[in-house]
């Protein structure tokens, strides 16, 4: 009998080890990945959709040579200066960059149904409010 309660009780002891490792799995697999991978993809999303802006370049290049604040504004006068060239060499396009966006956006609404296009007259609405901000943030000078 007594040897019968013993089996139980390592029976029940194994089960209960097992149940805790799969409990602490799950929490350290949790956490590893809201500490380790949300820094990573939080990186990557900064990556692929955010560039840098002028002072976070000029920030890292005085962070990686040890720049001079002679050397800083002498930097951000390079990265000024060839931003507006960009700007200037891509400034006759905008005009047609529009052009082609609304008949993209035309011949999108032509194959949606009526509540479609409203939900995509939505989703136009934030993409062209983001497109705002971000180009109002290039053009606060954080370029």
């Amino acid at each position: 009998m007594q040897s019968k309660n013993a089996r139980i009780e390592a029976a029940i002891l194994v089960m209960v080890v097992f149940v805790l490792g799969i409990l602490l799995g799950g929490v350290g697999s949790h956490l590893w990945d809201e500490r380790v991978e949300g820094k990573v993809q939080a990186q990557n999303a900064v990556q692929l959709n955010l560039k840098p802006t002028r002072n976070e370049r000029v920030n890292d290049l005085t962070q990686r040579l040890q720049l001079t604040p002679e050397q800083q504004k002498q930097v951000g006068a390079v990265f000024d200066d060839t931003v507006s060239k960009w700007q200037a060499l891509y400034a006759p396009l905008d005009a047609e960059h529009e052009r082609i966006r609304q008949q993209g956006r035309a011949n999108m609404r032509a194959i949606l149904t009526p509540d479609q296009q409203v939900k995509f007259d939505d989703f136009l609405r934030q993409l062209d409010e983001q497109r705002r901000l971000d180009e109002q943030r290039m053009k606060d000078g954080s370029h």
